[in-house]
């Protein structure tokens, strides 16, 4: 273990190919770790503290505030001055509060003396995740403390973390990430998705579940290598996305947009609603980064499994 003045820790963002919503509901998703994150540097410090960045709204400064002190605790508040500089767009659906925790995690338990394992770190970001979300069905902390594509399952209604299988890739899984306008509050869109689940549950429950089947139909198909497979089950779930009420014309306009740029499949991922972020799954996303950048889009490529380039 390094000493406090050279600790450094990193939180992997993700993405959800198939079975946003659904997970909350028990059912399984398929997500994967995305190269970019958040990053943590630590240096001696005469108490554990959180240096917060100044862009963030005093709402999210108590927030992160609340969720750092309660990790911090946890691990006997070790004497580190922690900084954060995220590379991810927040509040996109990228998981970016779960990269934040991951990372910070990291850092304290190595601050502290301890190992920062997967599932040592994956234990404490679930205490930050519940600080910032309440009851988040933790797949995106588990995605970024693992950084493996994972299915992922979690018994509904449980306090409990669920389990995520790892999904092996016998070809390269890769994909490009663009922003469609501003996303809703996540709360504000899981909120109102609950209350038409209430008020319908039988045609709710077929939807969840089909999401749910088409999940583990997606990772069949990504241990076959049959990526088409997987790009057909990302465009039959953004189907299903729109008939919740999760998607919008904005969000559509880029689902359709990476489709024309040769995405095998393209979908909204996260929560949805106005704005946020949509996947595509490309054999080659490059092209389509150029493209989507030269019309001014932010976007990015990750490679989710697979094996890579030497």
């Amino acid at each position: 273990m390094g000493t406090p003045s050279s600790l450094s820790t990193f939180g992997a963002g993700k993405v959800i190919l198939l079975g946003e919503h659904s997970v909350v509901y028990g059912h399984p998703a398929l997500a994967g770790p995305l190269s970019q994150g958040v990053k943590a540097r630590g240096v001696p410090s005469k108490k554990c503290q959180l240096s917060l960045p100044s862009t963030l709204s005093r709402g999210q400064r108590a927030l992160l505030t609340g969720a750092f002190a309660r990790a911090a605790k946890l691990v006997g508040e070790p004497l580190v001055k922690v900084t954060l500089d995220p590379e991810l767009p927040l509040s996109a659906g990228l998981g970016s509060s779960a990269a934040l925790s991951v990372a910070c995690a990291r850092l304290l338990l190595l601050a502290a003396g301890k190992q920062a394992t997967p599932p040592e770190a994956a234990r404490l970001a679930w205490e930050m995740e519940q600080e910032f979300h309440g009851t988040p069905s933790g797949v995106d902390h588990t995605v970024s403390a693992e950084e493996r594509l994972l299915l992922y399952r979690r018994t509904p209604d449980a306090a409990t973390v669920g389990r995520g299988r790892t999904v092996d890739s016998p070809r390269p899984l890769k994909v490009v990430v663009a922003l469609a306008g501003e996303r809703s509050p996540t709360k504000k869109t899981v909120g109102a998705l609950r209350e038409r689940q209430a008020r319908w549950p039988e045609r709710y429950r077929r939807l969840f579940t089909e999401m749910g089947r088409l999940a583990s139909e997606g990772a069949k198909a990504v241990e076959a290598g049959d990526l088409e497979a997987l790009g057909d089950a990302m465009n039959v779930n953004q189907g299903l996305l729109a008939a919740l009420g999760l998607s919008s014309p904005p969000l559509e306009e880029m689902v359709y947009r990476l489709r024309g740029l040769g995405a095998l499949g393209a979908k909204l991922t996260g929560a949805g609603g106005d704005g946020g972020a949509v996947v595509g799954l490309f054999l080659e996303p490059e092209a389509a980064v150029v493209q989507l950048t030269r019309l001014g889009v932010r976007c990015f490529s990750s490679q989710l499994a697979g094996p890579r380039a030497s």
